[in-house]
Parts: C-alpha cells; structure tokens; sequence
C-alpha cells in the first residue's frame, strides 16, 4: 500500500532553514503528482508548495515564494521541502501528499488521496 512518511522537522529561530524529507513507497513514485501542505493550531490546512511527476512544474502558496522550494529524487523515492528564511507565521505541521495518474498541479488538498503522519516546524524569535 501507499506510505508517505515525513521527517526533518523540529524548532529552528527566525530566518532560520529546514529540509523536510517525505519517503514514499508503495507505488510508482515517479509517476505521482506530490504536494506539501500545513496545518497550524486552530487554522485550516493548507497547500504550501506541489510538484509535477517529471519535477518540471511546480506550484507555490504565496506566503512562501522565494522562500520554499519543493523538488523530488525519482531515483531514491523521496520529496524534499527547502525552508529558508523561516518565521514564526511558519510554525505547523507539515504533510506529504501524494496522487496517481491522472493527477494535477494543485494546492487544494482534494487533489490528494495520500497522506503521510506530519513533521511538526517550530519557527521561534
């Protein structure tokens, strides 16, 4: 079966930088379309960066452009989330998703039919 599974999280100052990891298996990597999103106390989760299958396209929040950058290793399976530049605004949990062809470019989280477990981001001052 599909497993999504995060890490690299943890609490980092101000303009501090982090890189998530996602390892997935259980299915043909490649051909997925792969999405972070986040989720804040008491906020709704949102799309914060995704990722064509090929890595050609790609798609940000505007609350991270130039901050974040999404990329993927088809070889080793696995999604990685670039934070640089962190603030506190940033603090979540942060998911991997995962979609099957025929999937799309999206930051809406219906898009996804896969999701890892969380890595929590702590962005202090």
């Amino acid at each position: 079966q599909v497993q999504l599974v995060e890490s690299g999280g943890g609490s980092v100052q101000v303009g501090g930088s982090l890189r998530l990891s996602c390892a997935a298996s259980g299915y043909t990597y490649s051909r997925s379309c792969m999405g972070w999103f986040r989720q804040a106390p008491g906020k709704e989760r949102e799309g914060v960066a995704a990722l064509s299958p090929g890595g050609a396209s790609t798609k940000y929040a505007d609350s991270v452009k130039g901050r974040f950058t999404i990329s993927r290793d088809n070889a080793k399976n696995t999604l990685y989330l670039q934070m640089n530049r962190l603030k506190p605004e940033d603090t979540a949990m942060y998911y991997c998703a995962a979609d099957l062809p025929p999937c799309r470019l999206t930051l809406i989280q219906s898009g996804y039919r896969y999701w890892g477990q969380g890595t929590q981001v702590t962005v202090s001052s």
